[in-house]
Protein backbone atom coordinates (compact mmCIF):
# COMPACT_ATOMS: atom_id res chain seq x y z
CA UNK A 1 0.00 0.00 0.00
CA UNK A 2 1.43 3.41 -0.98
CA UNK A 3 1.14 6.54 1.13
CA UNK A 4 -1.24 8.08 -1.43
CA UNK A 5 -3.72 5.24 -0.95
CA UNK A 6 -3.94 5.77 2.80
CA UNK A 7 -7.13 7.27 4.24
CA UNK A 8 -6.85 10.95 5.20
CA UNK A 9 -7.13 10.20 8.92
CA UNK A 10 -4.25 7.71 8.81
CA UNK A 11 -2.06 10.03 6.75
CA UNK A 12 -2.74 12.85 9.20
CA UNK A 13 -1.84 10.58 12.13
CA UNK A 14 1.47 9.51 10.54
CA UNK A 15 2.55 13.01 9.53
CA UNK A 16 1.49 14.44 12.90
CA UNK A 17 4.51 12.69 14.44
CA UNK A 18 6.98 14.66 12.30
CA UNK A 19 8.54 17.49 14.29
CA UNK A 20 11.66 18.84 12.51
CA UNK A 21 10.65 22.01 10.67
CA UNK A 22 12.65 21.08 7.56
CA UNK A 23 10.90 17.71 7.34
CA UNK A 24 7.51 19.40 7.71
CA UNK A 25 8.42 21.87 4.96
CA UNK A 26 9.50 19.00 2.70
CA UNK A 27 6.19 17.21 3.27
CA UNK A 28 4.34 20.39 2.32
CA UNK A 29 5.97 20.21 -1.11
CA UNK A 30 4.83 16.65 -1.89
CA UNK A 31 1.19 17.41 -2.66
CA UNK A 32 -1.74 19.49 -1.52
CA UNK A 33 -3.07 16.46 0.36
CA UNK A 34 0.17 16.13 2.30
CA UNK A 35 0.28 19.85 2.97
CA UNK A 36 -3.23 19.69 4.40
CA UNK A 37 -2.21 16.70 6.56
CA UNK A 38 0.82 18.47 8.08
CA UNK A 39 -1.49 21.00 9.69
CA UNK A 40 -2.05 18.34 12.36
CA UNK A 41 1.56 18.18 13.59
CA UNK A 42 1.78 18.63 17.35
CA UNK A 43 5.44 19.63 17.62
CA UNK A 44 7.62 22.01 15.62
CA UNK A 45 11.38 21.90 16.14
CA UNK A 46 13.73 24.46 14.60
CA UNK A 47 17.38 23.34 14.96
CA UNK A 48 20.25 25.77 15.34
CA UNK A 49 21.11 25.63 11.62
CA UNK A 50 17.54 25.86 10.31
CA UNK A 51 18.21 29.05 8.37
CA UNK A 52 21.93 28.77 7.59
CA UNK A 53 21.24 28.35 3.86
CA UNK A 54 17.92 30.06 3.14
CA UNK A 55 16.42 29.31 -0.26
CA UNK A 56 14.60 32.62 -0.34
CA UNK A 57 15.09 36.07 1.07
CA UNK A 58 12.32 35.59 3.63
CA UNK A 59 13.16 36.61 7.21
CA UNK A 60 13.54 33.59 9.56
CA UNK A 61 11.01 35.05 12.03
CA UNK A 62 8.44 35.17 9.23
CA UNK A 63 9.15 31.58 8.15
CA UNK A 64 8.55 30.34 11.68
CA UNK A 65 5.37 32.42 11.91
CA UNK A 66 4.06 31.03 8.63
CA UNK A 67 4.71 27.42 9.69
CA UNK A 68 3.23 27.96 13.14
CA UNK A 69 0.12 29.60 11.70
CA UNK A 70 -0.53 26.56 9.48
CA UNK A 71 -0.84 24.20 12.44
CA UNK A 72 -4.31 23.53 13.79
CA UNK A 73 -3.26 22.91 17.41
CA UNK A 74 0.45 23.20 18.17
CA UNK A 75 1.35 21.68 21.54
CA UNK A 76 5.16 21.90 21.57
CA UNK A 77 7.49 24.51 20.08
CA UNK A 78 11.29 24.17 20.20
CA UNK A 79 13.39 26.95 18.69
CA UNK A 80 17.18 26.78 18.75
CA UNK A 81 17.63 29.09 15.75
CA UNK A 82 18.04 32.87 16.31
CA UNK A 83 14.87 34.91 16.70
CA UNK A 84 13.76 38.39 17.76
CA UNK A 85 11.36 39.45 20.53
CA UNK A 86 8.84 40.62 17.94
CA UNK A 87 9.05 37.29 16.15
CA UNK A 88 8.45 35.36 19.37
CA UNK A 89 5.55 37.62 20.26
CA UNK A 90 3.91 36.99 16.87
CA UNK A 91 4.25 33.19 17.16
CA UNK A 92 2.87 33.02 20.66
CA UNK A 93 -0.05 35.27 19.75
CA UNK A 94 -1.07 32.51 17.33
CA UNK A 95 -0.44 29.37 19.41
CA UNK A 96 -0.12 30.61 22.99
CA UNK A 97 -3.42 29.07 24.05
CA UNK A 98 -2.69 25.55 22.75
CA UNK A 99 1.03 25.42 23.59
CA UNK A 100 1.95 23.19 26.55
CA UNK A 101 5.71 22.83 26.01
CA UNK A 102 8.06 25.63 25.00
CA UNK A 103 11.85 25.40 24.64
CA UNK A 104 13.90 28.39 23.49
CA UNK A 105 17.57 29.07 22.96
CA UNK A 106 17.56 32.72 23.99
CA UNK A 107 21.22 33.50 23.18
CA UNK A 108 21.22 36.90 24.89
CA UNK A 109 23.64 36.34 27.78
CA UNK A 110 26.14 38.87 26.44
CA UNK A 111 23.60 41.11 24.74
CA UNK A 112 23.36 44.36 26.71
CA UNK A 113 20.71 45.64 24.32
CA UNK A 114 18.46 42.75 25.35
CA UNK A 115 18.03 44.33 28.78
CA UNK A 116 16.56 47.45 27.15
CA UNK A 117 14.15 45.71 24.78
CA UNK A 118 10.46 46.20 25.46
CA UNK A 119 8.81 43.82 25.40
CA UNK A 120 11.73 41.49 26.03
CA UNK A 121 11.89 37.86 24.95
CA UNK A 122 11.09 36.89 28.53
CA UNK A 123 8.06 39.18 28.58
CA UNK A 124 6.70 37.55 25.43
CA UNK A 125 6.68 34.09 27.03
CA UNK A 126 3.85 35.25 29.28
CA UNK A 127 1.47 34.91 26.32
CA UNK A 128 1.75 31.10 26.53
CA UNK A 129 -0.52 30.93 29.53
CA UNK A 130 -1.19 27.17 29.45
CA UNK A 131 2.40 25.95 29.48
CA UNK A 132 3.14 22.75 31.35
CA UNK A 133 6.89 22.80 30.61
CA UNK A 134 9.23 25.75 29.93
CA UNK A 135 12.91 25.35 29.08
CA UNK A 136 15.26 28.28 28.39
CA UNK A 137 18.90 28.24 27.28
CA UNK A 138 21.39 31.11 27.56
CA UNK A 139 19.12 33.75 29.07
CA UNK A 140 19.87 37.18 30.51
CA UNK A 141 17.61 37.85 33.49
CA UNK A 142 18.40 41.24 34.99
CA UNK A 143 14.91 42.70 34.56
CA UNK A 144 11.84 41.03 36.00
CA UNK A 145 9.60 39.52 33.29
CA UNK A 146 6.03 40.74 33.03
CA UNK A 147 4.36 37.40 33.68
CA UNK A 148 1.03 36.50 35.18
CA UNK A 149 0.82 33.29 37.18
CA UNK A 150 1.33 30.13 35.10
CA UNK A 151 -1.48 27.97 36.45
CA UNK A 152 -0.39 24.75 34.71
CA UNK A 153 3.41 25.05 34.67
CA UNK A 154 4.92 22.02 36.42
CA UNK A 155 8.46 22.02 34.92
CA UNK A 156 10.84 24.97 34.63
CA UNK A 157 14.38 24.52 33.32
CA UNK A 158 16.85 27.39 32.91
CA UNK A 159 20.28 26.37 31.61
CA UNK A 160 23.03 28.96 31.37
CA UNK A 161 21.73 32.21 32.81
CA UNK A 162 22.99 35.51 34.16
CA UNK A 163 20.50 36.71 36.68
CA UNK A 164 19.90 38.70 39.83
CA UNK A 165 18.23 37.52 43.03
CA UNK A 166 15.09 39.75 42.84
CA UNK A 167 14.43 38.68 39.24
CA UNK A 168 14.65 35.01 40.14
CA UNK A 169 12.23 35.64 42.99
CA UNK A 170 9.70 37.18 40.58
CA UNK A 171 10.09 34.27 38.14
CA UNK A 172 9.41 31.70 40.86
CA UNK A 173 6.42 33.63 42.18
CA UNK A 174 4.89 33.31 38.71
CA UNK A 175 5.34 29.51 38.85
CA UNK A 176 3.75 28.44 42.16
CA UNK A 177 2.71 24.97 40.98
CA UNK A 178 6.12 23.71 39.90
CA UNK A 179 6.94 20.05 40.51
CA UNK A 180 10.33 20.13 38.78
CA UNK A 181 12.83 23.01 38.89
CA UNK A 182 16.26 23.06 37.22
CA UNK A 183 18.56 26.08 37.40
CA UNK A 184 21.86 24.97 35.86
CA UNK A 185 24.98 27.02 35.14
CA UNK A 186 23.48 30.20 36.62
CA UNK A 187 25.64 33.23 37.48
CA UNK A 188 24.90 36.14 39.77
CA UNK A 189 22.94 34.37 42.49
CA UNK A 190 23.89 35.36 46.02
CA UNK A 191 20.90 34.40 48.11
CA UNK A 192 17.85 32.45 47.03
CA UNK A 193 14.71 31.57 48.94
CA UNK A 194 12.35 29.07 47.33
CA UNK A 195 8.87 28.32 48.61
CA UNK A 196 7.11 25.93 46.25
CA UNK A 197 4.55 23.68 47.97
CA UNK A 198 4.31 21.13 45.13
CA UNK A 199 7.99 20.85 44.21
CA UNK A 200 9.29 17.27 44.03
CA UNK A 201 12.58 17.56 42.12
CA UNK A 202 15.07 20.44 42.32
CA UNK A 203 18.53 20.83 40.73
CA UNK A 204 20.48 24.01 41.42
CA UNK A 205 23.92 24.74 39.95
CA UNK A 206 25.34 28.19 40.66
CA UNK A 207 28.57 29.55 39.15
CA UNK A 208 30.80 31.96 41.03
CA UNK A 209 32.63 31.98 44.34
CA UNK A 210 30.59 29.18 45.85
CA UNK A 211 29.21 31.38 48.63
CA UNK A 212 25.49 31.38 47.82
CA UNK A 213 22.88 30.82 50.49
CA UNK A 214 19.79 28.70 49.90
CA UNK A 215 16.54 28.36 51.77
CA UNK A 216 14.10 25.80 50.38
CA UNK A 217 10.64 25.20 51.79
CA UNK A 218 8.94 22.49 49.78
CA UNK A 219 7.26 19.82 51.89
CA UNK A 220 6.94 17.37 48.95
CA UNK A 221 10.57 17.52 47.82
CA UNK A 222 11.93 14.07 46.92
CA UNK A 223 15.15 14.85 45.05
CA UNK A 224 17.49 17.78 45.70
CA UNK A 225 20.85 18.54 44.05
CA UNK A 226 22.73 21.69 45.03
CA UNK A 227 26.05 22.98 43.67
CA UNK A 228 27.73 26.23 44.71
CA UNK A 229 26.08 27.02 48.06
CA UNK A 230 27.79 27.58 51.42
CA UNK A 231 24.65 27.87 53.53
CA UNK A 232 21.76 25.50 52.94
CA UNK A 233 18.49 25.35 54.86
CA UNK A 234 15.79 22.78 54.03
CA UNK A 235 13.50 22.33 57.05
CA UNK A 236 10.79 20.12 55.48
CA UNK A 237 12.34 16.85 54.35
CA UNK A 238 9.74 14.20 55.14
CA UNK A 239 9.76 12.91 51.53
CA UNK A 240 13.40 13.55 50.61
CA UNK A 241 14.95 10.38 49.14
CA UNK A 242 17.88 11.73 47.12
CA UNK A 243 20.23 14.50 48.26
CA UNK A 244 23.40 15.78 46.61
CA UNK A 245 25.44 18.72 47.94
CA UNK A 246 28.60 19.92 46.23
CA UNK A 247 30.72 23.05 46.17
CA UNK A 248 33.66 23.07 43.78
CA UNK A 249 34.63 26.72 44.35
CA UNK A 250 33.89 27.61 47.97
CA UNK A 251 33.29 25.98 51.34
CA UNK A 252 30.16 24.38 52.75
CA UNK A 253 29.77 26.18 56.08
CA UNK A 254 26.33 25.33 57.35
CA UNK A 255 23.58 22.84 56.60
CA UNK A 256 20.19 22.81 58.28
CA UNK A 257 17.89 19.96 57.32
CA UNK A 258 14.83 18.43 58.87
CA UNK A 259 14.38 14.74 59.54
CA UNK A 260 16.01 12.54 56.87
CA UNK A 261 14.45 9.23 57.83
CA UNK A 262 13.47 8.31 54.24
CA UNK A 263 16.74 9.42 52.63
CA UNK A 264 18.18 6.66 50.45
CA UNK A 265 21.00 8.42 48.55
CA UNK A 266 23.42 11.04 49.86
CA UNK A 267 26.27 12.62 47.91
CA UNK A 268 28.72 15.04 49.56
CA UNK A 269 31.31 16.65 47.29
CA UNK A 270 33.60 19.61 47.36
CA UNK A 271 37.05 20.93 48.10
CA UNK A 272 36.30 21.94 51.68
CA UNK A 273 33.47 21.39 54.16
CA UNK A 274 33.40 22.58 57.74
CA UNK A 275 33.71 19.54 59.99
CA UNK A 276 30.55 20.47 61.86
CA UNK A 277 28.59 20.41 58.58
CA UNK A 278 30.02 16.98 57.71
CA UNK A 279 29.20 15.52 61.13
CA UNK A 280 25.71 16.96 61.12
CA UNK A 281 24.98 15.65 57.63
CA UNK A 282 26.23 12.15 58.45
CA UNK A 283 24.25 12.10 61.69
CA UNK A 284 21.03 13.15 59.96
CA UNK A 285 21.54 10.58 57.20
CA UNK A 286 21.58 7.59 59.55
CA UNK A 287 19.08 5.66 57.38
CA UNK A 288 20.89 6.22 54.08
CA UNK A 289 21.43 3.25 51.74
CA UNK A 290 23.94 4.75 49.28
CA UNK A 291 26.59 7.19 50.51
CA UNK A 292 28.99 8.97 48.16
CA UNK A 293 31.71 11.12 49.76
CA UNK A 294 34.28 13.12 47.85
CA UNK A 295 35.24 15.98 50.14
CA UNK A 296 38.95 16.72 50.00
CA UNK A 297 39.49 18.82 53.14
CA UNK A 298 37.80 20.20 56.22
CA UNK A 299 38.51 23.35 58.26
CA UNK A 300 36.39 26.27 59.39
CA UNK A 301 38.56 28.96 57.84
CA UNK A 302 40.91 29.43 54.89
CA UNK A 303 43.38 26.76 56.01
CA UNK A 304 42.70 23.34 54.52
CA UNK A 305 42.67 20.65 57.20
CA UNK A 306 42.64 16.85 56.89
CA UNK A 307 39.71 14.90 58.28
CA UNK A 308 40.05 13.94 61.94
CA UNK A 309 39.97 10.30 62.93
CA UNK A 310 36.66 8.46 62.44
CA UNK A 311 35.85 5.37 64.46
CA UNK A 312 35.16 2.47 62.08
CA UNK A 313 32.67 0.69 64.34
CA UNK A 314 30.81 3.83 65.36
CA UNK A 315 30.45 4.94 61.74
CA UNK A 316 28.91 1.70 60.48
CA UNK A 317 26.76 1.25 63.59
CA UNK A 318 25.40 4.73 62.91
CA UNK A 319 24.51 3.78 59.32
CA UNK A 320 23.08 0.25 59.66
CA UNK A 321 21.18 0.29 56.33
CA UNK A 322 24.15 1.32 54.19
CA UNK A 323 24.32 -0.86 51.07
CA UNK A 324 26.74 1.04 48.85
CA UNK A 325 29.64 3.11 50.18
CA UNK A 326 31.62 5.21 47.69
CA UNK A 327 34.49 7.03 49.42
CA UNK A 328 37.35 9.13 48.10
CA UNK A 329 40.67 10.06 49.64
CA UNK A 330 40.07 12.06 52.81
CA UNK A 331 37.11 10.09 54.16
CA UNK A 332 38.88 6.79 53.60
CA UNK A 333 42.02 8.16 55.27
CA UNK A 334 39.94 9.20 58.29
CA UNK A 335 38.72 5.60 58.66
CA UNK A 336 42.33 4.39 58.50
CA UNK A 337 43.89 6.21 61.44
CA UNK A 338 45.77 4.46 64.22
CA UNK A 339 42.79 4.07 66.52
CA UNK A 340 40.00 3.78 63.93
CA UNK A 341 39.72 0.02 64.40
CA UNK A 342 40.28 -0.18 68.15
CA UNK A 343 36.60 -0.87 68.93
CA UNK A 344 36.25 -3.76 66.48
CA UNK A 345 35.35 -6.99 68.29
CA UNK A 346 34.49 -10.50 67.04
CA UNK A 347 30.75 -9.82 67.26
CA UNK A 348 30.85 -6.71 65.09
CA UNK A 349 28.95 -6.93 61.77
CA UNK A 350 28.29 -4.52 58.91
CA UNK A 351 24.83 -5.91 58.18
CA UNK A 352 23.69 -4.50 54.82
CA UNK A 353 26.82 -3.37 52.94
CA UNK A 354 26.88 -4.96 49.48
CA UNK A 355 29.26 -2.74 47.52
CA UNK A 356 32.24 -0.59 48.51
CA UNK A 357 34.05 1.69 46.07
CA UNK A 358 37.25 3.14 47.53
CA UNK A 359 39.45 5.71 45.81
CA UNK A 360 43.02 5.77 47.14
CA UNK A 361 45.34 8.64 46.30
CA UNK A 362 48.23 8.23 48.74
CA UNK A 363 50.39 5.39 50.09
CA UNK A 364 50.64 7.07 53.50
CA UNK A 365 49.46 4.91 56.42
CA UNK A 366 49.56 1.93 54.09
CA UNK A 367 49.34 -0.63 56.88
CA UNK A 368 46.24 0.97 58.41
CA UNK A 369 44.61 1.28 54.98
CA UNK A 370 45.12 -2.38 54.24
CA UNK A 371 43.71 -3.24 57.69
CA UNK A 372 40.61 -1.16 56.99
CA UNK A 373 40.10 -2.83 53.61
CA UNK A 374 40.46 -6.24 55.25
CA UNK A 375 37.96 -5.24 57.94
CA UNK A 376 35.40 -4.25 55.31
CA UNK A 377 35.80 -7.68 53.73
CA UNK A 378 35.71 -9.51 57.05
CA UNK A 379 32.79 -7.79 58.74
CA UNK A 380 30.73 -6.94 55.66
CA UNK A 381 28.81 -10.21 55.74
CA UNK A 382 26.80 -9.35 52.62
CA UNK A 383 29.61 -7.60 50.74
CA UNK A 384 29.61 -8.75 47.13
CA UNK A 385 31.89 -6.22 45.44
CA UNK A 386 34.84 -4.09 46.48
CA UNK A 387 36.32 -1.77 43.86
CA UNK A 388 39.67 -0.17 44.72
CA UNK A 389 40.50 2.78 42.49
CA UNK A 390 44.12 3.93 42.42
CA UNK A 391 44.04 7.60 41.44
CA UNK A 392 47.08 9.80 40.73
CA UNK A 393 49.20 8.12 43.36
CA UNK A 394 52.58 9.84 43.43
CA UNK A 395 55.62 8.99 45.50
CA UNK A 396 59.36 9.52 45.15
CA UNK A 397 60.22 6.27 46.92
CA UNK A 398 59.14 2.64 46.94
CA UNK A 399 56.22 3.09 49.38
CA UNK A 400 53.73 3.46 46.54
CA UNK A 401 54.99 0.26 44.89
CA UNK A 402 54.86 -1.63 48.19
CA UNK A 403 51.36 -0.39 48.89
CA UNK A 404 50.19 -1.39 45.44
CA UNK A 405 51.72 -4.84 45.95
CA UNK A 406 49.70 -5.21 49.16
CA UNK A 407 46.51 -4.19 47.36
CA UNK A 408 47.25 -6.75 44.64
CA UNK A 409 47.75 -9.40 47.32
CA UNK A 410 44.42 -8.44 48.88
CA UNK A 411 42.80 -8.72 45.50
CA UNK A 412 44.37 -12.15 44.90
CA UNK A 413 43.18 -13.45 48.27
CA UNK A 414 39.63 -12.14 47.64
CA UNK A 415 39.42 -12.34 43.88
CA UNK A 416 35.70 -13.11 43.91
CA UNK A 417 34.89 -9.78 45.51
CA UNK A 418 37.79 -7.39 44.90
CA UNK A 419 38.86 -5.68 41.73
CA UNK A 420 41.36 -2.91 41.06
CA UNK A 421 40.83 0.00 38.71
Amino acid sequence: MSMESLPDALLQYILSHISNARDVAACNCVSKRWKDATTYVRTLYFPRNSFDNPSSGEIPDNIVQRMVSNVVKLEELVVYSPFSPSGLASWLSLVGQSLTQLELRMDNLADNQASRESPSKLDCIGAAKNLVSLKLWGVLMINSPKWDVFQNLSTLEIIGARLEDPVLTVVLLACPYLKRLLLLGCEGVRSISIELPYLEECKLDFYGLGNCSLSLISPKIESLEVQGCSWIRVPETGHLKKLSISNSSGRVYMIDFGNLNVLEFLSMRGVQWCWDAICKMLKLASEVKHLFMKVEFTGDFEALQPFPEIDFVEFFNSHPKLRKFDIHGAMFAALCQRNSLKHVDPGFVIPCLEEAVITVRSPLNAEQKISTLESLLKYGKNLRTMVIKILQMKSCHTSADDFFDEICRLRYMNHEKVRIE
